[in-house]
């Protein structure tokens, strides 16, 4: 099988090479009227466990924003709203940051189906917004709407492609793969398109199976993963929907040789004792040669003291604590380069220009505003998220470990 080749590393290394973090510095501190930032995270719900990062990561941000010299000599404020992680409630929300709270820019909020509802939004108000999350790239057609989650404008194909070259890797690729989806829509969408890579890849899928988002009782799924028996399990599961499959299967005294999904609560997962050596996607983790740029580094710090502090069972910087802090320096860059507030200004700058983020340098060229594939693939070992995959960005020391011993 060949392996996809990917423009990685001088995306990281190039992309990161300058990056600044915002940090206290010798600047006059902000005056004037505030600059109000509104957007929802999925407070409650099914998606807070994984958005409690995001809104660490933002009160982080805005912090150190306001130490120096705010944007634009303003202080800077976020305006943020628990959007409960329905749709529905998103979009009463955005309506409500526009028109009530009358905030100056839009960011994103924390999952595809609630970005769908905000993007509508910003659309009908034409808003600029720019999120971390949207996987389904096709449905992003707004033109003003910026993701900075590192997607390419086919993960469909390249996730599971992704997958399979680090399995690949090990010299025992798979023969077969049980593929379970739920119906979550990025993670649906790049399941369906995964079913298509694996059987063109040759590798057989001797289970397809579609749940409901939020589904909390996986023991029929479980027997069915069971009964297939397959090399490879593949779960298009988000936030707790995998650790729940695999107390599923651990009921029924089942444990797959290998184990994926696509995003999972990353905290969660970790304290599982049933996910050991647990595969997923990834834009960034804690560890060299992530860790090496000195404003990484002291991100990662303030992130680590937040984290413990708030309770989360992980306290490290891994994917969700990374692509929403990218999410806020891209915001930033287009502001400080423009000088303005104005949306339309902002649209125009980002689609001429590459902003550094923490996960890479941003492109916005691709279509819907789509860029590069800054996705690998990582693994539980030792109790933390690990880079597995591709060679040149895997943890020190470590390698990709399957199948299961």
């Amino acid at each position: 099988m060949a392996i996809m080749s990917r423009p990685i590393l001088v995306l990281l290394f190039g992309g990161l090479l300058f990056l600044s973090l915002p940090a206290a510095s010798s600047d006059a501190a902000p005056s004037g009227p505030p600059i109000r930032i509104g957007g929802t995270l999925a407070l409650t719900g099914p998606l807070a466990p994984q958005a409690i990062s995001h809104k660490i990561l933002g009160e982080i941000y805005i912090e150190q924003l306001n130490k120096k010299n705010g944007l634009l000599g303003r202080p800077v404020e976020y305006v943020l709203l628990d959007d409960q992680s329905k749709p529905d409630v998103t979009r009463a929300l955005y309506e409500r940051l526009v028109t009530a709270e009358k905030v100056d820019l839009l960011i994103g909020a924390f999952g595809t189906a609630s970005n769908l509802s905000a993007i509508a939004v910003a659309q009908r108000n034409q808003r600029l917004l720019i999120s971390n999350t949207m996987g389904v790239p096709k449905l992003s057609t707004y033109e003003m709407h910026f993701p900075t989650q590192g997607l390419p404008p086919d993960p469909d194909r390249t996730f599971m492609n992704t997958v399979l070259d680090g399995l690949a890797s090990t010299g025992k690729p798979p023969k077969t793969i049980a593929i379970v989806a739920s119906k979550f829509p990025s993670t649906h969408f790049i399941s369906v398109g995964g079913r298509e890579v694996a059987e063109k890849r040759g590798v057989k899928v001797v289970l397809y199976l579609e749940h409901e988002f939020g589904t909390r009782d996986f023991g029929p799924i479980a027997a069915r993963v069971k009964e297939a028996n397959a090399d490879f399990l593949w779960h298009g599961g988000v936030g707790l929907e995998s650790r729940m499959l695999l107390e599923a299967l651990k009921k029924i005294d089942y444990l797959p040789r290998g184990h994926f999904s696509i995003f999972p609560a990353s905290g969660p997962l970790v304290a599982s004792p049933d996910a050991k050596l647990h595969f997923s996607m990834t834009t960034f983790e804690e560890h060299p040669p992530f860790t090496n740029n000195p404003a990484i580094a002291e991100y990662v710090k303030l992130f680590n003291e937040r984290a413990a502090r708030a309770g989360l069972p992980y306290t490290r910087v891994e994917q969700q604590a990374a692509i929403g802090y990218s999410t806020w320096q891209v915001l930033e860059a287009a502001v400080t380069a423009t000088k303005s507030l104005d949306d339309r200004v902002l649209f125009k700058w980002l689609k001429a220009n590459r902003p550094d983020t923490i996960i890479g340098k941003q492109r916005f060229d691709a279509p819907n505003n789509f860029g590069d594939d800054l996705y690998l693939l990582r693994q539980i070992q030792d109790a933390r998220w690990i880079v597995v995959w591709p060679r040149e960005l895997v943890a020190p020391g470590a390698r990709l470990v399957y199948p299961n011993p």
